[in-house]
């Protein structure tokens, strides 16, 4: 499947986010080049989550879960191994919001947990 162009307003907004989300795991003292499960979210109705799911693995994602959001709406996570590194993370979120447009759902955002390889 060829994924939808994304318009570069909502990329540099979404990376805005971003670049806060990094800054705080950086804080924390993250290494960005350890290689983890970075989750990311999306909003939809069941036909649409349900498709994505479907579709997870072929767009390099693994299914984690799907839930119900306090206010009733139905979430699904997925993740993906790999870096936090700026360039990996802005990638992320292109295709998230390609996938966004792709499926009529909506991009909740990504986390994952501080790694500072001391572990």
């Amino acid at each position: 499947m060829t994924l939808p162009d994304v318009d570069p307003a909502r990329v540099e907004a979404e990376w805005a986010a971003d670049k806060e989300v990094l800054a705080s795991l950086a804080e924390n003292g993250d290494v960005a080049g350890i290689v983890r499960l970075v989750d990311v979210s999306f909003r939809g109705d069941e036909a649409a989550l349900e498709r994505l799911e479907d579709d997870a693995e072929s767009l390099g994602f693994s299914l984690i879960e799907r839930e119900e959001t306090e206010d009733g709406e139905l979430a699904t996570f997925l993740g993906s191994e790999q870096t936090a590194e700026a360039d990996a993370i802005r990638a992320l979120t292109v295709k998230c919001l390609q996938i966004e447009l792709a499926y009529d759902v909506e991009y909740d955002g990504w986390g994952c947990t501080a790694e500072t390889g001391k572990d």
